[in-house]
């Protein structure tokens, strides 16, 4: 242990033993305005800033020992100190922020729900497990407060005027990369074939897909929505259809419910209802929201997933609805 660190060891242990335990250097780490990434100032007049052995400072038992860090305490006890970089920055240091140590199946299993390896690793053409540098990618700077913010909780990339304007919903966050005008750099896309959603996203959701700012009107056919919070001119997030953090659907298509479906009936999305796309068949996933209110062409037949109410259970979905097509009642 270089011999600054093995000084602030032995201040700090005199200090437990004066206090019964508790850290004569020890601070709260404030929420308000986002401040659970340390700082320069971090003991105060900047003196743990760069320190490297969070243990010089901290006693394990005693992190997170309050009524507000009961619900990760436990975690952190069988983490250790490898865990805070992921919440509370590097500390100016070298050292890795860590993601994967406490969201994973053990320990988060639901924060978020990552099952599978198709997820947004930002390869269309690999599937691996997400690593803690993916997290970060969209995750830097999140509170960590089990309330999710997208102003607060994703990263901060500029929109096509080139300013940091915050994220009013999830959707303007994911535009800020799928679109054909302005990428963020290292993050380029170069479009697979005309059209290609992923780059022309943007314009799709802004003037195009009923999904988006266009809005269905829920005058057609087939119209009908199951009992949620979905109303026809709904904003529906990307990440109401789209699982970013793991789905064994190509395309990011959800798999169960319970990792989009965001305004669905709760007693309905946790069960959850499980989703399977196959040969662009997405009756499955299509009926999580979609109920027709005119019993037509077979509308009653269970798509497999044990709901009914969509106007078709078999074959392509694709031959009508596609992302882009601007003259459809839906995608």
């Amino acid at each position: 242990m270089p011999k600054k660190s093995r000084l602030y060891f032995l201040i700090t242990l005199l200090g437990c033993l004066l206090l019964g335990g508790q850290s004569a250097f020890a601070r709260d780490v404030v929420l308000a305005n986002n401040q659970i990434l340390l700082t320069p100032n971090h003991g105060d007049d900047g003196s743990a800033w760069g320190q490297t052995e969070c243990i010089s400072c901290h006693v394990k038992r005693n992190i997170h020992n309050t009524e507000a860090g009961k619900p990760i305490r436990d975690i952190v006890l069988e983490t250790g100190y490898d865990s805070c970089t992921g919440c509370h920055g590097q500390n100016g240091t070298s050292a890795k922020r860590e993601c994967v140590i406490c969201h994973n199946a053990d320990l988060l299993p639901k924060n978020p729900i990552m099952q599978n390896k198709k997820n947004h690793n930002f390869s269309v053409n690999k599937d691996n497990a997400l690593t803690d540098q993916n997290c970060l990618d969209c995750h830097d700077r999140s509170d960590m407060d089990g309330d999710f913010e997208a102003h607060v909780d994703l990263t901060h990339y500029p929109a096509q005027s080139g300013i940091d304007m915050p994220y009013r919903n999830q959707t303007e966050f994911c535009l800020r990369c799928h679109n054909q005008d302005q990428q963020q750099p290292g993050f380029e896309m170069q479009p697979r074939f005309l059209r290609d959603p992923l780059v022309m996203m943007a314009k799709n959701y802004r003037y195009i897909d009923k999904h988006g700012y266009p809005k269905g009107s829920g005058q057609r056919t087939y119209a009908g929505l199951r009992d949620s919070d979905y109303q026809y001119g709904t904003l529906v997030e990307c990440t109401d259809c789209h699982a970013m953090h793991g789905t064994h659907n190509a395309k990011l298509i959800m798999d169960r419910s319970d990792t989009g479906a965001f305004l669905l009936n709760p007693e309905l999305r946790e069960q959850p209802v499980f989703i399977d796309v196959e040969k662009g068949n997405y009756a499955q996933h299509c009926v999580v929201c979609h109920e027709s209110e005119v019993p037509v062409e077979k509308t009653d037949e269970d798509t497999g997933n044990g709901l009914s109410g969509v106007h078709q259970v078999s074959g392509s979905c694709l031959d009508c609805h596609v992302h882009g097509m601007a003259v459809q009642t839906g995608l």
